[in-house]
């Protein structure tokens, strides 16, 4: 690999949602910074908006306000949350899609010309193309975008991020790139359990499958301090296609198991979490499989739905076309997917301030990859993506260019990094990864364990991944691709180890399904704090540090 060394005043790491506005609202606030965003596969469709989506789920209709949106977002997440950042990502939600919509996002109105809700946070988009609109709107900011670029590890001189290593999937060049500030914004981390579909089709998934975590590892390994990661995220969607069971819920529909009974009504309180719960339950009951069921839609409704799936999941709509079935008595069975790590939905991420800097200075974050703040979604990683980049604009002007950096950190990275590539024997991609996501399915629960917990399991995993990440230092790959691959991998290894240190610490069930410890399996107020953790740099031991909870009221 040719080594090529480069400077940028701010670097952006990931070219989805939230990297995108941070590097279009980078230009805007500071037209004379080079900025540039490094994208590891091309950003017309990169990250959680690759695929398109149907509504905006955090946006404020009318009488709708901040402080609401902030008791929704703490209810949902049973009381925990960080409600300062929650809180100011209300403040910005209507603004940012604003924003959007000028730069071609098409948005429903009604003949009044307001937006057209589809609940009091969700409003209807036709959103295929948010992608490229995005991805078009930062090529005319002049933002410049390295596509198909890995990031492996930040620069670190004096304890503070300086820039970030990098290498490139067509022509080879592993990247030094120095920068005043960097953004990560590389999202969450699927594919650390056993996928829903196998062989072939095992990336089908609710997820981005090309969101592995890298963020994440990234600041494991350079000692950043990350929060919540037990609050894993399970998404409950229609069976096969993946199908967002949102949209149903919005059309009237209700949950029901194969006796036809409404089992959400068995329960007090319901919320993203017990939605999911309750779903499992039935079926370890032996009442399922459960579903969905629209039977008193009418046919202007259902062909509502029906446009609104097209924008996001096609597949359902072509296959009810292609079995002649009619919208006016729809029933879909509904299950739960894989868990995943993701600070969108959920609070698995970097433990930031306010300004979104992490515990190491020069390091911003926004996104799923930020922690802290569930149920912010596209708009919310907008809202975080600009704060960061105002930030890390201030940041930067007080800041300089790291000095050279020595040949002998930048040797060490460049040898870590292209190690795989200088095996001729060892273990393969898919050998590790098969065994990473049986070790989290059978010890750290997964979707055939009923996403259920216990500390002498938990602690089995642990002794196992600490095995499993000694075996990765015996990956092989024998292309780029492949080690791009390779690091993936490797990058979920340390994920899931840093996972399942979160699983063991807390003990009470605080997200049934999500988090459900069937040897504490009560909520419990003494538990209403952060655990986060810290990677030791020299011993590579994970501590464990509590913070307590701080609320605005």
């Amino acid at each position: 690999m040719e080594i090529s060394e480069k400077n940028t005043d701010i670097l952006i790491i990931g070219g989805g949602a939230a990297g995108s506005f941070a590097g279009i609202m980078a230009k805007e606030y500071a037209p004379d910074f080079d900025v540039t965003i490094i994208e590891k596969a091309h950003i017309d469709r990169s990250g959680c908006l690759a695929a398109g989506i149907n509504a905006i789920n955090a946006y404020l209709t009318p009488g709708q306000t901040p402080e609401k949106y902030l008791d929704y977002v703490k209810r949902d997440s049973n009381g925990l949350v960080r409600d300062d950042l929650v809180y100011s990502i209300g403040q910005g939600l209507n603004r940012v899609t604003q924003k959007v919509e000028e730069w071609g996002l098409p948005i429903h109105k009604d003949e009044d010309g307001n937006y057209l809700a589809r609940g009091p946070r969700s409003i209807k988009i036709d959103g295929e193309n948010f992608k490229p609109i995005l991805a078009n709107k930062v090529r005319k900011s002049r933002v410049e975008v390295l596509n198909r670029t890995v990031a492996t590890n930040y620069i670190i001189q004096d304890g503070a991020v300086r820039g970030s290593y990098a290498f490139n999937l067509r022509d080879g060049i592993f990247y030094v790139i120095k920068a005043k500030a960097v953004i990560c914004a590389t999202g969450g981390a699927a594919g650390i359990y056993r996928p829903n579909n196998s062989g072939q089709a095992r990336h089908k998934m609710w997820y981005s499958p090309f969101n592995t975590g890298a963020g994440y590892a990234m600041g494991i390994r350079a000692g950043a301090e990350m929060t919540t990661f037990e609050m894993r995220f399970v998404a409950l969607r229609v069976k096969d296609v993946l199908a967002p069971t949102g949209s149903f819920a919005f059309a009237g529909a209700k949950q029901v198991n194969s006796n036809g009974e409404e089992y959400l009504k068995k329960y007090d309180k319901i919320n993203t979490p017990i939605r999911l719960y309750a779903t499992v339950q039935e079926e370890k009951a032996g009442k399922g499989p459960c579903f969905l069921n629209l039977n008193n839609i009418s046919k202007e409704e259902g062909e509502e739905l029906k446009r609104s799936l097209l924008g996001m999941c096609p597949g359902i709509v072509l296959q009810w076309e292609e079995q002649g079935i009619s919208t006016d008595n729809i029933k879909v069975e509904i299950e739960g997917t894989e868990p995943y790590i993701v600070g969108g939905h959920c609070q698995a991420g970097y433990w930031i301030d306010k300004n979104r800097q992490t515990t190491l200075p020069g390091l911003f974050a926004a996104g799923d990859v930020a922690g802290g703040a569930p149920k912010k979604y596209v708009t919310g990683a907008f809202v975080e993506g600009e704060t960061a980049v105002i930030n890390a604009i201030k940041y930067s002007r007080e800041s300089d260019f790291v000095d050279d950096i020595q040949d002998s950190m930048i040797k060490e990275e460049y040898n870590r990094v292209i190690r795989p590539l200088k095996h001729t024997d060892g273990i393969t991609v898919e050998e590790l990864e098969n065994k990473l996501q049986d070790i989290m399915e059978e010890y750290a629960g997964g979707k055939s364990k009923s996403y259920e917990l216990e500390e002498e399991t938990l602690k089995e995993a642990r002794i196992l991944l600490k095995e499993l990440k000694k075996q990765a230092d015996h990956i092989v790959a024998e292309n780029h691709h492949q080690l791009m691959l390779a690091h993936e991998v490797i990058d979920r290894i340390e994920v899931a180890r840093v996972l399942v240190e979160h699983l063991i610490y807390r003990k009470e069930t605080r997200w049934p399904a999500y988090q459900t410890r069937i040897d504490y399996p009560e909520r419990k107020e003494d538990w209403l704090k952060f655990i986060n953790s810290v990677i030791d740099t020299d011993s590579k031991k994970i501590k464990i540090i509590e913070r307590d909870y701080q609320s605005l009221k």
